[in-house]
């Protein structure tokens, strides 16, 4: 009985040792967190603007298994006029829209086509949600940097990241 229970003990412990050098193996090679470092914008005539102010805020956390999370805040934001969030006017909800951008999912790096793909499960601007957008991206040292595919204006919006952890 007790070499039954050893063996038993052996074989999880086996199980579980190749199960974690499995997800080593493939973890996603963006795993940890990251801080925004420019949200920027190319406008059409190549020009590159700022598109989210001038000192953006923003946080991008990637599992081992490529779940995402993803925030970008425009600094200058206006704070609401009241502590309740519900009684803001038009203007402060435009403002509080417009100057984020948020969402989650899963996130797959494809090497060699240089390409980042969001499956996005949650996002602020409802549109986005259960899509899959791809990004063209460079990764150098700790700084990544992706496109956005380019809006209805032409402008192409650009991500510069640098790995905290």
């Amino acid at each position: 009985m007790n070499r039954l229970i050893v063996t038993a003990f052996a074989t999880l412990a086996g199980l579980a040792a190749s199960d974690i050098s499995a997800q080593e193996a493939t973890a996603s090679p963006l795993q940890g967190a990251w801080t925004l470092v420019a949200a920027d914008k190319i406008l059409p005539g190549g020009e590159r603007a700022r598109d989210y102010g001038e000192h953006p805020k923003g946080r991008l956390l990637i599992d081992a298994r490529g779940r995402y999370t993803l925030q970008i805040f425009k600094s200058e934001r206006p704070r609401f006029a009241s502590a309740d969030k519900a009684a803001g006017s038009a203007e402060e909800f435009k403002a509080a829209t417009l100057g984020g951008s948020t969402h989650y999912g899963t996130l797959k790096v494809d090497r060699a086509g240089k390409r980042l793909v969001f499956a996005i499960e949650g996002a602020s601007f409802p549109n986005w949600e259960g899509t899959v957008q791809e990004r063209a991206y460079e990764l150098v040292g700790d700084e990544l940097s992706y496109r956005v595919p380019a809006r209805p204006d032409g402008s192409v919006p650009v991500s510069v990241w640098r790995r905290i952890d």
